[in-house]
């Protein structure tokens, strides 16, 4: 993947300053069951966007609603956020039902499962929503258009790379993801399970759910120590995880033994950074991947694109952009927080 000078997350701090947590001004849509949020957007534009996240209350998504909110404000569409409470495979199916019975023109996705909800999507595009998925996305024949964070190979190489060094390329290791049917997650574990083929010494020895749940994750976490006393490190590649897994670790025996590393944000791990729990992380600016995921969406609805490779269409202060093969548009390069740069970030 590649970016340009102007996006964020290829650069220095300077660029960045997000807050990680957003609170909801008004209620948006509704469906039968789960929560509502967000506020709509400015102007009365005639591009309304629905914004529908894994689950509410998480605050990686808090940050990229936040993002994709600012982009509709700027080109003056109408916005709210709508999702479950619980992430599971067809809890976002009736907020879809419902964003196309409302006449929605933009429905922005993160899936929590790549086919569960193909039927809804199909449903909603066929009376005239354009689907855009972003953060995690479905079977590509069920959407318009993916705004990926980044590629699965760079994201995956990443966090093996910062294992690898912060264990000393040698070792045991477990995995603390998200859902077991989270897109995202399981390329990212596919590519790395290839990438540790270059560290001989490194053993993956479990892979478990946390389901981007905080507590569930906490109590993976002791698990995992538990059942296998020879760790080195936990890789989480998913921010409520990584979060977790780190609170566990920085008050038990196992702080300096084993590392800690994965997908966080500077706001979330800046404690555990300082006080020695972790040495080092990853993630790419989540605030623009929403901002990115909504100014798509737009093109795609006042045909600026039609999701062909190589058209292309410009996202306010991040520049421009170009749909590469299978309809996708690509953020930039995870970077990595440490202690030399991490009180350079607030997100």
């Amino acid at each position: 993947m590649k970016s340009t000078t102007k996006r964020p997350v290829a650069l220095a701090a300077a660029t960045i300053a997000i807050a990680l947590t957003v609170g909801a001004c008004s209620s948006g849509s509704s469906a039968n069951s789960g929560s509502t949020g967000g506020t709509s957007g400015g102007g009365g534009g005639d591009v309304s966007v629905v914004m529908l996240p894994k689950n509410l209350g998480n605050p990686y998504f808090d940050t990229s609603t936040k993002g994709a909110k600012a982009a509709t404000s700027e080109f003056g569409g109408k916005f709210s956020e709508v999702g479950p409470d619980t992430a599971s495979p067809d809890a976002q199916v009736p907020f879809i039902n419902t964003a196309a019975q409302q006449g929605t023109k933009a429905l922005i996705v993160s899936a929590n499962d790549p086919k569960a909800i193909c039927d809804a999507l199909g449903e909603a595009r066929q009376a005239g929503t354009k689907v855009v998925t972003f953060d995690s996305d479905t079977d590509p024949s069920c959407r318009d258009l993916f705004v990926n964070q980044a590629t699965a190979d760079g994201i995956a190489k990443v966090q093996i790379d910062m294992i690898a060094d912060q264990i000393g390329d040698s070792g045991e290791i477990a995995i603390l993801s998200a859902s077991a049917n989270a897109t995202n997650q399981n390329a990212w574990i596919a590519t790395m399970k290839k990438d540790l083929a270059d560290h001989p010494n490194i053993k993956l020895v479990d892979t478990v759910y946390g389901n981007d749940d905080d507590q569930t994750s906490f109590d993976k976490t002791a698990a995992l120590l538990q059942s296998h006393p020879n760790l080195k490190g936990i890789i989480s590649p998913t921010t409520v995880g990584i979060a977790a897994a780190a609170r566990y670790v920085s008050t038990s025996s196992y702080k300096g033994k084993v590392a800690i590393t994965g997908l966080g944000t500077p706001n979330q791990m800046r404690d555990y950074v300082k006080n020695g729990t972790v040495t080092e992380f990853a993630l790419w600016n989540p605030e623009d991947l929403g901002y990115l995921a909504a100014y798509a969406a737009d093109a795609m609805v006042t045909g600026k694109i039609t999701g062909k490779e190589g058209d292309s269409f410009t996202a306010g202060k991040l520049g421009d952009f170009k749909v590469g093969a299978d309809a996708t548009v690509l953020l930039g390069d995870p970077f990595k927080f440490n202690k030399s740069n991490i009180d350079q970030f607030n997100f």
